[in-house]
Order: C-alpha cells, then sequence, then structure tokens
C-alpha cells in the first residue's frame, strides 16, 4: 500500500465534511483524527473523500486538486534505542581511563625523540676517523661519477639490445612455423631464441676482446712532441722570431734520471 502526504486541500475537504475521519478509515489505513499537512494518508481515502465531496455538491474539488502537491510518504526513521546499563557503565570507564592518560602524559611528558649523533655523541668523531682511516691513497680508486653513469646507461641498452633480439627472433620464428604444431612451434622458438642469445654473447665477447687489444696497442706508441718554433722577448717589449730548430720534447720514460719534464738539445 503506497501512502501519501496529506496537502492543504486535502485538509480544508476534510474539514468540509462532518465526521470525515471515521468514514474514511479502513483496516490498515492510518488515522486521519489528528490529520496534518504532511501526516500519511492512502490513496484509496482520497478517493473516498473525493466521493463524499461529489456527494455533498463540493464540486470545486476535484481529485485533481486533492492530489496537486502531494508526494510519496516517507515514514521517520525510528528513534535510537536507549543504551543499556553495561554500556553506560563501559563509556564512563573508559572516559575516566582517557582522562587519566591525560594527566598521567600533562605531568610526565615522554622526551623528545633523539637523533644518533645526540644519543652517541662520540659518534662523529669516530666517523671522520673512519672516513680518514679508509681515504682512497690513488686518484684511480676515487673514481668518476660520469665514466660510473655511461657505464650503467651501456649495461643497460646492451640488456636491452639482447632482450630485443631474443625477442624478436622467437616472435619471428612463431610466426613463420604456424602450420607446425603447437609443440614442434614452441620448441623451435626456444631453440631459435636460444641461438640468438649465444651469438649476441659471443658478438659482444668479440667486441670487448677488439676493443681491448686496440688500447693495448694504443699505448704502445710513444707520443713525441716538438716545439715548432720559439720567440724571444727583447728589452723593448718586442717579440723577435728566433731561428733555433724544432725541438723534440722528450717524454718522460726517456727523461730518465733528470728532473725536468723538458730538455732542449741543441
Amino acid at each position: 500500500m503506497v501512502l501519501l502526504t496529506v496537502t492543504s486541500s486535502i485538509l480544508e475537504a476534510l474539514q468540509r465534511i462532518p465526521d470525515a475521519p471515521s468514514k474514511l478509515q479502513r483496516d490498515g489505513d492510518p488515522s486521519l483524527d489528528d490529520a496534518q499537512i504532511g501526516a500519511p494518508i492512502s490513496h484509496g481515502q482520497i478517493v473516498d473523500l473525493w466521493n463524499l465531496l461529489k456527494a455533498g455538491d463540493h464540486k470545486e474539488y476535484s481529485l485533481e486538486i486533492l492530489l496537486r502537491g502531494s508526494r510519496v510518504y516517507v515514514p521517520p526513521p525510528p528513534p535510537k534505542p536507549e543504551p543499556s546499563d553495561e554500556y553506560k557503565a563501559l563509556m564512563a570507564k573508559l572516559r575516566r581511563d582517557e582522562e587519566e592518560r591525560a594527566y598521567e602524559r600533562m605531568i610526565n611528558p615522554v622526551p623528545p625523540m633523539e637523533s644518533f649523533s645526540q644519543r652517541f655523541p662520540s659518534s662523529a668523531g669516530m666517523a671522520r676517523a673512519f672516513a680518514e682511516a679508509n681515504r682512497p691513497t690513488r686518484k684511480e680508486d676515487i673514481g668518476e661519477d660520469d665514466v660510473t653513469y655511461d657505464e650503467v646507461h651501456r649495461q643497460l641498452m646492451l640488456i636491452f639490445n639482447f632482450m630485443v633480439t631474443i625477442l624478436g627472433v622467437a616472435a619471428t620464428l612463431w610466426i613463420l612455423a604456424r602450420w607446425w604444431s603447437t609443440p614442434a612451434r614452441i620448441f623451435l622458438t626456444m631453440g631459435g631464441s636460444i641461438i640468438a642469445g649465444i651469438a649476441e654473447v659471443a658478438l659482444y665477447s668479440g667486441y670487448v676482446w677488439h676493443l681491448g687489444q686496440a688500447k693495448k696497442k694504443d699505448k704502445t706508441f710513444k707520443e713525441v712532441k716538438e716545439v715548432v718554433q720559439t720567440w724571444v722577448v727583447g728589452p723593448d717589449g718586442e717579440k723577435e722570431a728566433a731561428e733555433d730548430k724544432p725541438i723534440a720534447i722528450e717524454s718522460k720514460e726517456s727523461v730518465g734520471e733528470d728532473t725536468n719534464l723538458r730538455r732542449r738539445k741543441k
């Protein structure tokens, strides 16, 4: 059963008909003794009221006028049940415990968090001593960030190229063997991928070996430097070209016991 809300026109119509609430009362319908705007009323009661108005020669009230502004009645939510005595006692106990904890925190505040250096004041000196004792003694031990970054980037690109090559070979073999049975295609794809991986590793190993040989050959060459031309600054501040012949500058290895890095041969 759908219940609607009482409108102002329905309330006026109830007042025009004597003893209307008792005439409109049905089993299961809401009572209209103290009807107010927004109170529940059934659709059948509205139709009965309209029939009573027509019988009483109140033709100014049509069914449309009675239903204008009416909405579906939504009952209010039931009131919350009263909490039990056990619940009230438990909540009171929890409040007392919380107040005691708050008071305890107020009179005995928690000490602030200490850092590692504050907790161990001598740790900074120990760290400096450890760093000084383990300080690199050679420049080669320090390394360079750019070289490290380039090496990591090269390794990542190398792995990426390997994966692209292996996956490309596997996809190609899988497509070319589409008329074969599934086990045969799987074995063919796996075998081709393994062969491609081995070939990639072999090529890269050969490239690294040739690169190492080239570096060894570069180290065997001795660098020879020559002074092509010299100038002599005179007392007037003018430069005069010297007529000396090109002078060879020997490398550090050829200098021997001489402490000078350069030696002119006359």
